[in-house]
């Protein structure tokens, strides 16, 4: 199994620990491959819209493309975001608009839905499930069909000022985590998944999405049709 774990920090705190003790914990052969934001990928997205007519376009194409050929290769993704100010660290809500070409609304990738994904963050207080949320909402316009998500107040600045107790929570909790993790057989594709498909579909047929060249990737992939990437 292929895990790539995105830190939406550079520092390795309690949302980095929590992440690698489900990665160490699934049951499988695994190749592991973190990625740290900023250090991996430091910038802002420009809104220069160029990236609609291709992702090479992008002028931060080349470190981006590290980290998608590893995520569009991977079994599994473990996103790991600390809670700053009830959302999560503008590392990661960076890197999230820097790939929105993956959307279901532009040019989805047929490899995203197959994954599974899980979603981690950590707060000293509360936001840590709205943190989460940034990430699972990206996941799902991504076309991910299986995506966890684990959010808990650990009430302490570092992984080492966690009280025993809740690392005690934490462990029980991992382990189930990638338990569920573990399968190796394909993840089903949801209701709501199969909908929002469907609409970007009709939209792209009747000319309505961003670019022509949109169009022109769902008409070669056959999605204009009754063709599906999980088909």
């Amino acid at each position: 199994m292929k895990i790539v774990l995105i830190h939406g920090q550079n520092h390795q705190g309690s949302s980095y620990h929590i992440g690698k003790m489900i990665a160490d914990k699934v049951d499988s052969e695994k190749e592991v491959v973190d990625f740290f934001l900023p250090r991996d990928l430091n910038h802002f997205c420009l809104g220069c819209y160029k990236c609609i007519e291709g992702d090479e376009n992008c002028p931060y194409y080349e470190e981006k493309k590290k980290i998608m050929e590893a995520v569009e290769q991977a079994d599994l993704l473990i996103f790991t975001t600390p809670t700053y100010c009830l959302r999560a660290s503008a590392p990661m809500k960076a890197f999230l608009d820097l790939t929105f070409t993956y959307w279901m609304s532009h040019r989805p990738r047929k490899r995203m839905f197959s994954k599974r994904a899980v979603v981690v963050s950590t707060a000293a207080g509360t936001g840590a499930k709205s943190a989460v949320k940034d990430v699972t909402t990206a996941l799902f316009y991504w076309g991910v069909p299986y995506v966890k998500s684990y959010g808990i107040a650990v009430q302490a600045m570092s992984w080492e000022m966690v009280k025993d107790k809740q690392k005690v929570k934490i462990e029980r909790d991992t382990t189930r985590l990638a338990k569920k993790l573990s399968s190796t057989k394909k993840p089903s594709i949801g209701i709501k998944t199969r909908f929002i498909f469907k609409i970007m579909a009709g939209m792209q047929s009747a000319g309505f999405g961003s670019s022509p060249i949109e169009k022109e990737y769902w008409g070669k992939n056959g999605w204009l049709d009754k063709k599906r990437p999980w088909n």
